[in-house]
């Protein structure tokens, strides 16, 4: 796909990848499930056959109940094998927190392969495709490595380390014998109230255009070719198409302040900065977009037809599957369920995401093509999407990834290779905001007094989306907390209080402040205290904490552990030094290396850092911009 960029603004056409130009095929497209024998696939080894000649011929022997089948994704909580043959479904996945047994590779591995040889032992034996939310490492399984969440890689301004981090999460996925995975997040975040602002890299457009790419390189390999499930790869996700970072503050969904919310700007300007960053990932050859929960100047996403058919099918001549999100065909305002259907796969999606309800899904989809609602035309184009994917991902040929059944995959998942990648990560994400009188780096023969919970917690310096959805405080998984790097760096006495106290005689201090974990609309903003909001300011506990070790004299190190920018005028102006360390994940021994200056600092800032709540949202470029620290900001070391 080339010239994205000058269709999207107009400068000149683009012409469809011939992958997309399927043959419709509407013969037996009736709803028997008992078609004749002499309707077997084709030998699928005979490579000489092209992938548009190969979906094409099995395309025209599926039934109606198969093509649906295809077009259905369910979650594993609420499907099993027996499910799959009887009603040959597409796909499966696992929501966050969703584990099978204990959570061991060998219990996913077995998983995967039970629900696809269910697929295998259909009529056609079309293999099912498994999904799932790796966003920041394969962050639903124990002991896998946990990289920093996005905001913090977007600010090591390192696209050639993001498709590193790419290509060894998609080999701990892989090992676990998943095809495919809902990353990466090309959201820009035009909005630090909103819950969900850590999965985009930064709030300029142009800032994550350039981790797209090398992101989807990385998961896919340079192309999907037929080879990727067989050289360690898996197929990527780019989401959530499309401006789910600008949605307007009180225009939330399901309770929620800005999360589902609609996005309110002119054509040139959503264009501008929210498909821009769209634009590497397809044209490194994405093998699916999933749809955003949000709506554009008032319509939703999941039944726009002219963003998801016209632009991103048409325009920017995207090939490969459109697929909802979680259960998001209920937000539709329509009347009946099958309205919404109809309104969805009319619009251009694909694949839907019903991990409950699938098989009413099934039903309203079945009726709505019988009662000419939908057209076959439509369904033999999602169904041939589908499919064309699933062979150019070579998944009839490995219906598991081959590292699913290597015997030395299992030290796959937080291999010490994985492990140093994202410590590297975490160092070069950090951001030196303030360092007076050069406090920074410490003296590892100092005597150091470490404060506060976020000093030594995996889950909460981990974030959301860290095996469980809205993640959680704890030993959650392996990992070295950022009190461990400390202890393990320094050459004195490294004493550790959550509460602060006990200070006195310590020649620094490094207080650990941060935010609780949470995901999506549940980390909005709220004006009024709520069960689901996050203050976005320091809570009373952790300030009184940092009160307490700065009331002793001692010089005071404020490390931020946040998913977005906290408003801490006052405390960063009563700090000596102060560090933006984001959501660093599993290997906090990454901040240390900073602390102590084995590593200098390197990040900059992806979002601006405003001087209090009324400056929210500030972008830089805005009017009268007078941010606490401008985007890009960034101190190193003399």
């Amino acid at each position: 796909m080339k010239n994205n960029r000058a269709a999207l603004f107009g400068l000149s056409a683009l012409i469809l990848a011939s992958a997309g130009a399927y043959m419709v095929v509407e013969a037996n497209g009736g709803r028997s499930v008992d078609a004749p024998e002499q309707a077997q696939v084709d030998d699928r080894a005979d490579d000489m056959r092209s992938v548009e000649k190969r979906v094409a011929d099995l395309v025209s022997k599926m039934t109606l109940a198969e093509k649906v089948g295809q077009m259905t994704q369910a979650e594993r909580r609420h499907a099993t094998p027996a499910d799959v043959k009887k009603y040959f479904l597409g796909s499966v996945l696992n929501g966050g927190g969703s584990i099978p047994g204990e959570n061991r590779r060998e219990d996913w591995v077995k998983m995967v392969q039970d629900f696809q040889q269910a697929a295998k032992d259909t009529r056609l034996g079309i293999p099912m495709i498994w999904g799932t939310d790796a966003v920041h490492g394969h962050s639903n399984v124990l002991n896998a490595t946990i990289f920093p969440h996005n905001v913090g890689l977007g600010a090591t301004r390192n696209p050639e380390l993001v498709g590193e981090i790419a290509a060894a999460t998609a080999k701990e996925v892989a090992a676990t014998g998943i095809h495919w995975t809902f990353a990466p997040t090309l959201c820009v975040a035009r909005d630090d109230r909103w819950g969900r602002a850590y999965e985009c890299f930064g709030e300029d457009p142009e800032l994550v255009a350039q981790f797209a790419g090398p992101f989807v390189k990385g998961m896919q390999g340079a192309s999907l070719d037929g080879s990727t499930l067989a050289s360690s790869k898996i197929v990527a996700t780019a989401k959530h198409w499309v401006g789910d970072g600008g949605t307007t503050y009180g225009t939330g969904d399901e309770g929620y302040a800005i999360d589902r919310g609609d996005v309110q700007l002119s054509d040139e300007a959503f264009r501008e900065i929210h498909i821009t960053p769209y634009l590497p990932a397809l044209e490194s050859g994405v093998g699916t977009v999933m749809v955003s929960y949000s709506s554009v100047n008032g319509k939703k996403m999941h039944e726009h037809k002219a963003l998801v058919t016209d632009v991103l099918k048409g325009e920017l001549g995207f090939d490969g599957f459109v697929i909802s999100d979680w259960s998001a065909l209920s937000e539709i305002p329509a009347e009946t369920n099958r309205e919404r259907v109809v309104r969805s796969i009319n619009a251009g999606l694909d694949m839907i995401m019903e991990p409950e309800k699938w098989k009413e899904f099934i039903t309203d989809l079945t009726a709505a093509v019988e009662a000419g609602e939908v057209p076959m035309s439509r369904i033999d184009d999602a169904v041939s999407r589908i499919l064309s994917t699933k062979f150019r991902a070579g998944l009839f040929e490995h219906d598991l990834p081959v590292l699913a059944g290597d015997s030395a995959a299992g030290g796959m998942l937080g291999a010490e290779s994985h492990r140093a990648l994202a410590r590297q990560a975490v160092r070069e994400s950090l951001v030196l905001l303030k360092n007076d009188k050069n406090l920074l780096p410490l003296s590892k023969d100092a005597k150091i007094f470490v404060a506060g919970d976020h000093a030594n917690d995996i889950g909460l310096q981990s974030g959301g989306w860290t095996i469980e959805w809205q993640g959680k405080r704890g030993d959650i998984t392996a990992g070295t907390t950022i009190f461990e790097g400390i202890k393990g760096l320094a050459g004195g006495d490294v004493t550790f209080s959550a509460n602060g106290e006990g200070v006195e005689g310590h020649d620094v201090a490094i207080v650990v402040v941060g935010e609780e974990p949470y995901a999506e609309g549940m980390g909005d903003y709220v004006e009024k205290p709520c069960e689901k909001c996050q203050p976005i300011t320091l809570p009373k506990e952790q300030q009184e904490v940092l009160a307490r070790v700065q009331a002793s004299g001692v010089p005071t190190v404020v490390v931020v552990v946040s998913g977005r920018p906290l408003m801490m005028s006052e405390e960063f102006s009563s700090a000596q030094a102060a560090v933006a360390a984001w959501l660093p994940g599993s290997e906090g021994a990454g901040v240390a290396d900073v602390l102590f200056g084995d590593h200098t600092p390197k990040g900059k800032l992806p979002v601006t850092w405003p001087r209090h709540l009324k400056q929210v949202p500030i972008n830089k470029g805005d009017k009268e911009y007078d941010p606490l620290f401008p985007y890009g900001f960034g101190l190193t070391y003399p």
